[in-house]
């Protein structure tokens, strides 16, 4: 009670006792929020949204699983899903996407914060000497396939040109309006008959191999400005990185990452590189990175894809000494926040640049198994198309299939392997907690808390217990309309929850570092 009335006090608005902000409802909504009130399951609801964080899409399943302790072979605990609040077990749904499932974004974001900094700063396994070896913050665009409108620095206008100069099409080739990020004009071509929107979803539907190809420029370059043969590089000095994908206005992806350079016995090796030669190297890397996809087909042209000209490099830490106007936690922030995006695409509101975009995917899709007597081209746009045996090793057999993603097929936050953790091991040691605290409550005793990290985080950790189950699915979502929307209305007020703690903290961590430095200086 008086941490509720602490924050109430401190934060109005979201103490337990004030109304969940609903919005507009539908009548659907209310009326199941109504029964629920009515049958008396709102308790039994609240604490099923407990249980899943408040996951928009939950995962329904029937069954039960026993817990068995496999030094004697007893069965300990036994769990089934009628014994549920609802009658039902509840998973979350653990989707990525803000825009599909803000909850669970939201822890994936976390982990995804965690791996990021766990190889800036260490712990986890990850040795803390790592704080001393030279990071960059890479940023590697899309080049250009044509004018866009788009948001200037300095407030300026959008395409600036003296005179009134057309396209080939007759649409002007400026535009004098100043856009700002919320107007849906940012991102469209100037002209959509001059933009190469073929090249565009090729290039997009290529990207992931642009980037293997760069970590594999980057380590050949890295080698010369070292003296050395390639092969010997691992002898030299170590490459990790982690790297999310965001998507652009018009778009496309663009990559950020986190380069570090580790000695040859890993992190806390002196690194052979200072920061500023590697940031060097990066450039020249990222501007000799070139990759010719196959043609769509014989009428296609001939591409030689790489990224574009505005690479961005900036050094965070340059050694143990931070550099720049960038600090190694809000790059990790960035990154994490970078990965739960979407498309943009909101299918209620389509914009037609994104639409064109996905609408090329299925038809370049279509053109590369025109010629299939088994008609896979007319299929090439399905959600899961069914092709024959030829058409399923064409290299574009799937880019109708991702046309959802406007292209885009690789993953959206990878790392290399020494990096740091991974997200499984994250997700390893949060089920770890679970069951040694589910062991606690069942044996009476406190959590040993004594090494509690390395026994979470270990590859080989003993398992004392094996869980055996029976489980069958039932589907996916809540089962009345209302129950969604308090889903998402608590997910939204635990976000501004978080985001209030995390400002009172930083609040609170700024002003005991100037309360330090004054008395310092008195001193």
């Amino acid at each position: 009670m008086a941490v509720a009335e602490t924050v109430s006090a401190g934060f109005g608005g979201h103490s337990p006792d004030e109304p969940l902000d609903l919005g507009a409802l539908t009548p659907a909504a209310a009326a199941s929020i109504v029964g629920r009130l009515t049958d008396k399951t709102m308790p039994a609801l609240a604490d099923t949204l407990a249980r899943v964080g408040n996951c928009s899409h939950p995962v329904r399943l029937v069954g039960r699983s026993d817990t068995v302790d496999t030094r004697t072979g007893e069965v300990v605990e036994t769990f089934a899903s009628a014994d549920q609040p609802l009658g039902m077990l509840y998973k979350p749904c653990g989707n990525r996407r803000e825009d599909v499932c803000p909850a669970c974004s939201r822890i994936y974001a976390r982990d995804t914060f965690e791996l990021i900094s766990t190889g800036l700063h260490g712990g986890k396994g990850v040795s803390e000497d790592v704080r001393a070896n030279p990071l960059l913050f890479v940023t590697l665009t899309a080049p250009s396939f044509g004018a866009v409108h788009g948001v200037r620095d300095g407030n300026r206008p959008c395409h600036p040109r003296t005179g009134a100069t057309l396209c080939e099409h007759g649409r002007p080739r400026a535009c004098w309006k100043r856009h700002d990020d919320g107007d849906v004009q940012v991102g469209a071509p100037l002209c959509f008959d001059c933009y190469d929107v073929n090249s565009a979803a090729v290039w997009q539907w290529c990207a992931p191999e642009l980037w293997r190809r760069f970590t594999i420029t980057l380590r050949r370059h890295l080698a010369a400005a070292l003296d050395v043969r390639p092969s010997a590089l691992t002898k030299h000095l170590r490459l990790e990185y982690a790297k999310v994908a965001e998507f652009q206005s018009r778009g496309l992806v663009h990559f950020h990452a986190l380069v570090r350079i580790d000695g040859p016995d890993g992190p806390g090796s002196p690194a052979p590189i200072p920061a500023a030669a590697l940031a060097d190297v990066v450039r020249e890397a990222a501007a000799a990175v070139r990759y010719s996809p196959a043609p769509v087909d014989a009428d296609d042209v001939v591409r030689v894809l790489r990224f574009g000209l505005q690479t961005d490099v900036r050094i965070v830490r340059a050694g143990s000494v931070t550099a720049g106007d960038i600090t190694a936690d809000q790059v990790a922030a960035y990154l994490a926040k970078y990965a739960t995006k979407s498309t943009s695409a909101d299918p209620t509101k389509p914009q037609p640049h994104l639409v064109a975009l996905a609408e090329a995917c299925r038809t370049l899709a279509a053109r590369a198994m025109a010629g299939c007597p088994f008609g896979c081209g007319e299929r090439a746009g399905d959600r899961h198309p069914r092709l024959c045996g030829d058409c399923v090793e064409n290299p574009y057999a799937l880019l109708g299939h991702w046309s959802t993603m406007l292209g885009f097929r690789g993953h959206f936050s990878t790392k290399s392997r020494r990096y740091s953790v991974t997200l499984g091991a994250l997700r390893r040691a949060r089920r770890r907690f679970q069951h040694l605290t589910a062991d606690a409550r069942r044996h009476g005793v406190a959590l040993d808390t004594r090494d509690l990290e390395a026994r979470l985080m270990a590859e080989d950790a003993e398992e004392t217990t094996l869980v055996v189950g029976s489980w069958r699915y039932e589907g996916t979502g809540w089962p009345r309309t209302g129950d969604k929307a308090l889903a998402d209305a608590a997910a939204s007020r635990a976000r501004e929850y978080a985001r209030w703690r995390a400002g009172k903290t930083a609040s609170t961590t700024t002003g005991t570092t100037t309360n330090r430095t004054t008395r310092t200086g008195e001193r």
